[in-house]
Formats: structure tokens, sequence, C-alpha cells
């Protein structure tokens, strides 16, 4: 087990890293961070605020600063879905914790996201939700050191494979 270093939680948009992350850092005894929560403190608004009032390039520095201002140790740290659009905070994680891809299909994330108008999701302009599900797989892949899938399964059994996983 890599208990010495941060364990990151990336993937899209309602994969579930934001729950996986607060029940694996209760099950492993760590700290949790939620990035697009340190996001809202730090600018005192919604996600979608940021976007809607600043667009999406103003979103990314944003979440870029927040990433690059994290120096936890043995923290379970959650990211916002579109963090591997930016190379430094992937990197800066990458130098400090075990990145862990929480992989969903298309089908599912589309069904889990209900609020997509409302919550905060990083789309460039005039791109759908397939382009950007297409744009970032790679970029998931890419970074991962580990990936787990969560199709179907329940929470718990997600969080048993991430730490099986490790």
């Amino acid at each position: 087990m890599h208990h010495h270093r941060n364990i990151v939680l990336i993937g899209m948009p309602g994969a579930g890293k934001s729950t996986v992350g607060v029940i694996l850092a209760k099950t492993l005894g760590m700290p949790f961070i939620d990035t697009d929560i340190l996001m809202q403190e730090r600018t005192g608004r919604m996600l979608q605020e940021i976007l809607d009032g600043d667009g999406p390039d103003v979103f990314k520095r944003i979440e870029e600063e927040t990433i690059l201002s994290l120096h936890p140790r043995r923290a379970v740290i959650a990211t916002g879905g579109s963090v591997v659009c930016s190379e430094a905070a992937m990197a800066h994680l990458k130098s400090e914790g075990l990145v862990v891809y929480l992989e969903i299909p298309y089908a599912e994330m589309e069904a889990r996201l209900k609020n997509i108008t409302t919550r905060g999701i990083l789309l460039l302009p005039g791109q759908s939700l397939r382009g950007m599900y297409d744009e970032r797989i790679p970029l998931y892949e890419r970074y991962a050191d580990l990936t787990v899938a969560c199709s179907g399964g329940d929470l718990e059994s997600v969080v048993e494979n991430v730490i099986e996983a490790l």
C-alpha cells in the first residue's frame, strides 16, 4: 500500500470521485480533499457561476492555481473532471501521489449527470457531452497510475476495488 503518498482520484464528471473519495479516506484513515470545493471556497462562487460568468479559460486557470497551491501529505484527493486538461496540475498531483482513474462508460456518465447545466461541468463552447468524453479519455489514460472500472457496482465495491489496486 502506498500510504505515504496522496491518492488522487481522476475521472469523468459523475464517475463518483467525491463520493468514493470520502469513503476511501474514511476506510484508510486519511484526510479527504475535494478540489471542486476548494475552488468554490477560494472564489466564493459555485463552479457553474465561474463558468457562466468568466468562461472556461478562467475556470481552468482557477482550477490549476487551486491544485498547484496544494501540498498535502497522505490525503485522498478528489479532482474535478477537467483537471486532466492542465499538464501543470497533473504533473504536480503525480509528483506527490498515486493517480487513480475511476473509469465509467459514456452511457453511464450520461445517465448519472442529471444536473449538467448547474453542476459546473467544463464544456467548451459548442462541445457536446460526447465530445468532452472522447477528448478526455486519452488524457485520463495517460495520467493514470491505476485504472478502476466503476460501472454498475455499488460504492463500497468500487472502494474495495481501489484499495485492492493500491
